[in-house]
């Protein structure tokens, strides 16, 4: 199997370490402040498709994803952080969001607690991942060490910052905060091609130049920093404080998969500085020349051909689209489908597509299914199926190529049946185990889309009220709400109906 590797900036065989083949694998997961959106989950569904890839080619996986819930801080562009916590910024939206009403349903939290914001939002990002099949998320219930939370392993953090400053790779500096030296680790940079020199130029971004000149060298970053007053902080050897984000990644690795691990993956905005700086910590603490072995980055999600944002009204999450109908199999096909070293635009006619799509093949599985029930037919030649699955193993095999491995199983269900059905229905199953879209292609009877009907309900009284009143401007106005909510209406002689657009 051939892998491309942001490290070596090349296609690689992808060996594991240990020789019964049993792959470590850590991914960056989200950070649980808000609801993760389909661009996050796009980048968790491609590490999610090439764990079941290697699955499928007879290694063994132990896949581990954090859900980050202290020491993200809103500049996080740049290595050192900056601004305040993401958890801190979650309790003002919640706050402001009492205020208006509109709360997420279930969200009766303190906003002035972190740690109830967190579990709020971890949960609901372990719903979603659940529905949309993410692998780690499904073991997590029996295994919740397969995917720590930064606030349970403080201790290991720690012993990792205690390590660096006594072989000299980190340092306490004036204001108390200690900081991994960049120039202690020559290979800085070689991930992202930002070498210490070319970061020496005040790299910090908004980061006042008061706290960089405390510093050793300006891309110099945090591993501790001592706060009394950050809601979140533990008691260490440098003061009550807080972690720093980079560090959380590579202490939590260390400790549930090693000093050195087959894998690790995240989106393209990781490269460069968390995953850069997990790579110092990391090797530096253990000495050895590699942290991961390989690093699989997925490249960014447009919605509609433009950036996804909430003012052009294009930000979607799982859940939203839950609401509007969408199919768990179709959304994790339609992020998935475009190749992950590819940027991917995201379309409510693909949506469509995919879902046409995925019928299709649970109609043949169910074709297969009714054969395979009857007599034996005694086929001694290969079907379509068994021969589709040796292409699509070569296809995930090639750079985890998923596009030419959807088109062998199209072929296939284009063909005319034959070979033993057994046979044929295990080939189908083999290749939705990596696809991963058969147990997910219902609509979720959620109280999310209970909550739309019930929007949409009351949008349209006001409309009918509006129109009696010849009040067309108002009129538009609440089309434009129902337009914006995914609904399609349509006025009859009988009255208006409506429908979600998906």
């Amino acid at each position: 199997m051939r892998l491309y590797n942001t490290l070596t900036k090349s296609t690689e065989e992808f060996r594991a370490i240990a020789a019964d083949g049993a792959v470590t694998f850590y991914s960056c997961g989200p950070t649980v402040y808000d609801d993760a959106h389909i661009g996050n989950f796009r980048s968790f569904l491609n590490a999610d498709v090439l764990r079941r890839a290697l699955e499928l080619h007879g290694f063994r996986v132990k896949h581990v994803m954090n859900i980050t819930d202290v020491g993200h801080m809103t500049e996080d562009d740049s290595a050192d952080g900056g601004g305040e916590d993401k958890m801190a910024l979650a309790g003002r939206r919640i706050a402001e969001a009492k205020k208006s009403g509109k709360l997420p349903a279930g969200a009766e939290i303190d906003p002035s607690d972190p740690y109830a914001i967190a579990e709020f939002y971890a949960q609901r990002f372990l719903e979603d991942a659940r529905h949309l099949g993410l692998k780690v998320a499904i073991e997590e219930r029996r295994h919740p060490e397969l995917m720590p939370r930064p606030t349970r392993c403080v201790p290991q953090m720690i012993a990792l910052v205690e390590q660096l400053v006594a072989r000299g790779h980190a340092y306490v500096a004036r204001d108390g905060v200690v900081y991994f030296s960049v120039q202690s680790f020559p290979e800085y940079g070689r991930l992202s091609g930002n070498t210490v020199d070319k970061l020496r130029e005040g790299e910090g971004g908004r980061i006042s130049a008061e706290h960089q000149a405390v510093k050793r060298h300006p891309a110099d970053f945090m591993l501790w920093k001592p706060d009394p007053a950050h809601i979140m902080r533990w008691p260490s050897p440098w003061g009550e404080g807080y972690p720093g984000w980079h560090l959380e990644c590579s202490a939590m690795a260390r400790m549930l998969l090693g000093d050195e691990i087959d894998l690790h993956s995240g989106g393209e905005d990781n490269i460069f500085p968390h995953h850069e700086c997990e790579v110092a910590q990391s090797c530096c603490a253990s000495g050895r020349p590699h942290f991961s072995r390989f690093w699989f980055h997925t490249r960014h999600l447009q919605v509609e051909g433009e950036k996804m944002s909430k003012s052009k009204g294009n930000f979607f999450t799982a859940r939203d689209l839950f609401a509007k109908g969408v199919t768990p199999a179709a959304l994790r096909l339609e992020l998935v489908r475009t190749h992950y070293r590819t940027n991917s635009n995201f379309t409510m006619q693909g949506l469509r597509d995919c879902q046409r799509m995925i019928d299709r093949w649970a109609a043949a599985r169910a074709a297969l299914v009714a054969r395979a029930a009857g007599a034996s037919t005694g086929a001694a030649q290969e079907g379509p199926m068994q021969r589709a699955l040796v292409e699509f193993k070569e296809s995930l095999a090639d750079d985890l190529n998923l596009a030419r491995a959807i088109a062998a199983l199209n072929t296939a269900i284009g063909e005319a049946p034959a070979g033993d059905a057994q046979a044929e229905l295990a080939a189908l199953d083999a290749m939705d185990s990596v696809l991963g879209v058969f147990e997910r292609n219902e609509a979720l009877a959620s109280d999310a889309a209970d909550d739309l009907a019930a929007k949409v309900e009351a949008l349209l009284e006001r409309r009918k009220a509006a129109r009696a009143a010849k009040d067309w401007a108002e009129s538009d106005r609440v089309r434009d709400e129902l337009t914006a909510l995914g609904v399609r209406i349509k006025d009859g002689p009988q009255g208006t109906t409506w429908e979600r657009a998906v």
